[in-house]
């Protein structure tokens, strides 16, 4: 029997080069290999966007993330994607998780202090700082063995295999002890120069961003703050220019040469940013043009999401039904 994955996105928006990156790729590469389960995390979506507004647009970023799940090659055929508000187990699961984690836990997982900071919350949920508990969830129902994230989710990973561990010891082995699996390219800086690419911040190339839209964003890219005229010594560390090069320009020799250049100051930032241009649009044209055909066939995004929910809901059950048996909550 092969292992399983488990891992997923919030239908907030379309996906972007970060999101590729830290977990798409994997995802793709590791599909012949286990049993994928891909998660539409809407229930997640609440914790920090709850108000009417924003609910009424997680219908159409459902399909947006699935097409872009498709566009980049996850095959419904091979993997499963579902919505994880259709599976009540995992609610269920969640808050049973939630009797074995401790609150002072929570308070001092990274991810959460950055994402209150960053989002401004003064006064977080019990559903945000619950996050973690929610996440071993839905990892856990389909007692996945491993998880592809980005950096950032690694700490919501450890929370659960705490969980699991605690789980496991009260009342009896259920859950794999779930491993994180980093991506390459670990967080992909934004093009504002931040820690990473991130939706709320605005610092994005999206997957399904046009030609001229990614062009417009690589050449407003931020790049080395000390340099000021084109002859000037630059630096290549930390640069995020040469930060996507590295991970999206398949031309490595000419890589080497645009840093050597730009070291000795015998490169502008616009011969760089463009040639990062014509890379990120190599790289991007056959998503783009797989997402367009998707986009024409009416109900298929509905029919993979009817299919792989229907499929994870067995799962579930199963998976809940042992938890109830194993702790003595079959009563009856």
């Amino acid at each position: 029997m092969r292992k399983r994955i488990l891992t997923g996105d919030r239908p907030t928006g379309k996906l972007h080069l970060g999101h590729y990156v830290g977990s798409l790729k994997n995802r793709v590469k590791l599909q012949d290999e286990y049993e994928c389960f891909f998660i539409v995390a809407d229930l997640h979506t609440l914790t920090t966007k709850s108000d009417s507004k924003s609910i009424s647009e997680v219908s159409q970023n459902i399909k947006n993330l699935v097409l872009d799940y498709l566009s980049v090659g996850i095959d419904p055929k091979r993997s499963t994607i579902f919505i994880q508000s259709k599976i009540p187990e995992i609610s269920e699961l969640a808050l049973i998780f939630s009797m074995l984690t401790s609150i002072s836990r929570l308070e001092r997982v990274p991810s959460l202090k950055e994402m209150i900071r960053d989002l401004k919350i003064e006064s977080p949920s019990y559903g945000l700082l619950g996050y973690p508990v929610l996440q071993a969830a839905d990892i856990l129902i389909v007692r996945a063995n491993l998880v592809p994230v980005g950096k950032d989710q690694e700490s919501h990973v450890e929370v659960t295999r705490e969980i699991a561990r605690r789980f496991n010891g009260l009342y009896g082995e259920v859950f794999p002890e779930t491993e994180a699996l980093i991506g390459e390219v670990a967080t992909l800086v934004g093009t504002d120069g931040k820690a990473k690419m991130s939706k709320s911040l605005d610092n994005c190339i999206y997957l399904s961003d046009s030609p001229e839209t990614v062009k417009s964003k690589v050449m407003k890219m931020y790049t080395d703050p000390t340099r000021i005229h084109p002859t000037d010594p630059g630096h290549i560390e930390g640069n995020p220019v040469f930060i996507y090069h590295d991970a999206f320009n398949k031309n490595k020799g000419e890589v080497e040469e645009l840093k050597a250049r730009y070291k000795k100051g015998t490169v502008g930032d616009v011969e760089v940013k463009d040639k990062l241009n014509k890379a990120l649009n190599g790289f991007l044209d056959p998503i783009r043009e797989k997402r367009n055909k998707l986009e024409k066939n009416k109900g298929l995004v509905e029919d993979i999401l009817a299919e792989g929910t229907k499929k994870t809901k067995e799962e579930a059950e199963k998976t809940l039904c042992l938890v109830k048996k194993t702790m003595g909550l079959d009563y009856f």
